[in-house]
């Protein structure tokens, strides 16, 4: 659900900050280096649990403090959800409506945050396991079975794992292996499913920031048209050269084609980043399609790398989406941001409202 109410405390440049947020477009607007992006962090990890800036917690922490806070209150119907995090640098206490949550899933499925930021382009650029992230988020919020499904498959990974580093014998190995195949199979179906699902959502927001359809084409991790447990077995010896499981979901990836092509071998810089905004925005189109109103779009100062037009275009879609937007900006005037919303001004790390 959006978010009516928010507070940081000590987090990054951020000492104390509480907000009264409008449901629909929430415009924060300051100078480089006055703690823009830092809020839409916080506001992604309360949701996401973790940075989309960095993976180390010290950075997170406001310099001479012990821990951060966060907390929300959903506007949820009948009664608002309160959400909250306080994190230290060796361990993290997450809270849904009071009480101590297991984990952070707890979190997602109240306050599902999506960010658009000016590295977004990274989605393209490196590695699977960036893809195989953004594949995962967008099948968690589908399919109820995926998250438990997730869990075996990587406990299983992570056993077989440790007998290959311990070198044991093959028994143990295959032990582990028939639910790995098991569990690793119906993963790779839920991946497909889903991206069976975004294929038009996505089509159509390519066609309208770049005139040419995007596309997603999956590999699984393995030869799919072997079962996996014949693939691990098979491979063990490899497996035990490298000490780890070479083959399975874990090894899965996405290419992303635009017109039929690899896109980063044929886009610009700015394309790229419009097309990893496109898989961005046909993933929170799904999620509102399963789960009316609860989606937040963190969108991090949207005019950079982009020309007026291509910003126009972007901004096109972003006010037909019924997600809650945070965006942030040098000034006050984007185009296509939806008129009604609350404008706060932030600078050296204190927001307040317009």
């Amino acid at each position: 659900m959006p978010l009516g109410w928010f507070r940081a405390e000590q987090f990054r440049c951020l000492a104390e900050v509480e907000l009264t947020l409008d449901s629909a477009a929430n415009l924060f607007v300051g100078p480089n280096a006055s703690g823009k992006t830092s809020l839409l962090e916080a506001a992604f990890f309360l949701g996401r649990g973790r940075s989309f800036r960095s993976r180390r917690r010290d950075a997170l922490i406001r310099h001479g403090q012990d821990e951060f806070l966060l907390a929300g209150r959903t506007t949820a119907d009948p009664a608002p959800m309160p959400l909250g995090v306080r994190a230290s640098r060796t361990s993290t206490e997450w809270r849904v409506g009071g009480a101590v949550a297991s984990g952070i899933a707890e979190l997602a499925e109240q306050f599902p945050a999506q960010v658009i930021d000016p590295e977004v382009h990274k989605l393209l650029e490196e590695g699977p396991g960036r893809r195989r992230r953004f594949l995962d988020w967008g099948v968690f919020h589908v399919e109820p079975s995926f998250l438990a499904n997730w869990r075996r498959y990587h406990q299983a990974l992570r056993q077989r794992n440790a007998a290959l580093k311990l070198e044991r014998g093959d028994e143990d190995l295959a032990a582990w292996e028939i639910e790995l195949a098991a569990s690793g199979e119906s993963l790779a179906r839920q991946r497909e499913a889903y991206l069976a699902r975004i294929a038009g959502p996505l089509g159509t927001i390519g066609m309208a920031l770049l005139d040419r359809p995007i596309t997603l084409v999956h590999s699984a991790g393995w030869d799919a048209d072997r079962p996996l447990l014949e693939i691990l077995e098979a491979g063990r010896p490899r497996d035990r050269r490298y000490r780890a499981t070479q083959a399975g979901p874990h090894r899965g990836d996405v290419s992303v084609q635009v017109g039929g092509r690899a896109a980063k071998d044929q886009v610009s810089r700015g394309q790229q980043k419009l097309v990893a905004a496109a898989l961005m925005l046909a993933q929170l189109e799904i999620q509102e399609q399963e789960r009316p109103g609860r989606s937040a779009l963190l969108l991090d100062d949207p005019a950079a790398e982009l020309d007026r037009e291509n910003l126009a275009r972007l901004m096109a879609i972003v006010q037909k989406l019924p997600a809650q937007l945070w965006v942030t900006s040098l000034r006050a005037d984007i185009p296509g941001l939806p008129a009604r919303g609350r404008m706060f001004h932030v600078e050296q790390g204190t927001v307040r409202a317009v």
